[in-house]
């Protein structure tokens, strides 16, 4: 759990530290080109979730990711021995859920600025957070898979 959390504790110092780099150099809907038609850091407010779906329900998405991190805990974390592979997972996905809450509960919104162009498309603009997030449920579905594959089982 110590491991977990200092996992989670690093990530949340990097997402902040870089949401402040970008608010404090980057002009509001505006950005940065990094790699022309392809990336671009572009600061973004944004009140939703992802893709700015629920736009304004603050108070919902606060409640929604306190909820989440409590079920986590609840139902995948204690009284279970988990492997190296799933602290680190599930010490991302705290920092990224923990990381957008902070936005959420102190700024109102989240700070987003990773955009990418592909193949045409304006991808919705994100963050670290956001990644930490995807990639997180990625490794663990993947472990998951895994572990039923070998016939194991997490608890």
């Amino acid at each position: 759990m110590k491991k977990m959390a200092i996992i989670s504790f690093i990530c949340i110092i990097l997402d902040q530290i870089v949401k402040l780099i970008i608010i404090d150099n980057i002009a509001l809907n505006k950005g940065i080109k990094i790699i022309e038609d392809f990336f671009y850091l572009t600061y973004v407010r944004n009140y939703g979730a992802a893709w700015s779906i629920l736009s304004g329900s603050r108070i919902f998405l606060i409640i929604v990711a306190i909820i989440s991190l409590i079920l986590i805990y609840f139902l995948l974390i204690k009284n279970t021995k988990l492997s190296k592979f799933n602290i680190l997972c599930f010490g991302l996905l705290y920092g990224g859920i923990i990381g957008n809450l902070i936005d959420r509960v102190v700024r109102g919104y989240v700070v987003d600025y990773l955009e990418f162009i592909i193949i045409n498309y304006n991808f919705p603009i994100f963050n670290i957070a956001d990644s930490l997030i995807v990639i997180s449920i990625f490794l663990i579905i993947i472990g998951i898979l895994k572990e039923e594959k070998n016939g194991l089982s997490s608890k």
